[in-house]
């Protein structure tokens, strides 16, 4: 008589906890990054230059389009989003946006992050890590490695 009643409880309790964890499972899923970045890399910096490019492609995981307005990364006080126009580097108006579904490809002689005024060198092997900062708030964060780059022949102009 009394076993029945605690086997339909134990039965209850499993039953609640199955579904909780199937909730927990979900919630999960839905705390996926926006933005799946894919071979990301940075330039090496010398003492001499104390300036770094990020690369990377940025794949949009959602059905909306995306736009990154700014990063940040604790190697450097500033960075810009970038664009090469003509053979000349220059700040992006309104961030990079990733459409939905699609990628965006950030490569040399092309759109990059330009990391300014780095307090010390990034050598090759280094891990730096980066955030991006989405227009809608979000976050995503990546590391990238240090490699040894000649440059694309971007013209630099004051910022050196």
């Amino acid at each position: 008589m009394f076993t029945r009643p605690r086997f339909l409880t134990s039965a209850a309790v499993a039953v609640v906890a199955a579904a909780t964890l199937a909730g927990c499972a979900s919630d999960d899923a839905s705390a996926t990054d926006p933005l799946e970045v894919t071979d990301p890399w940075v330039t090496t910096a010398t003492p001499e230059d104390m300036m770094s490019a990020a690369f990377a492609t940025l794949t949009n995981t959602t059905d909306a389009d995306i736009t990154i307005v700014a990063a940040t990364s604790d190697v450097s006080p500033e960075i810009q989003l970038h664009e090469v126009v003509d053979g000349a580097m220059q700040e992006k108006d309104g961030g990079f946006v990733v459409p939905a579904g699609e990628s965006l490809v950030l490569e040399p002689g092309g759109l990059h992050l330009m990391l300014i005024g780095l307090p010390e060198a990034v050598v090759a092997g280094d891990a730096v890590d980066f955030r991006l900062e989405l227009a809608d708030g979000g976050t995503v964060a990546f590391t990238a490695t240090a490699k040894d780059f000649d440059g694309a022949n971007e013209d630099y102009g004051d910022e050196g």
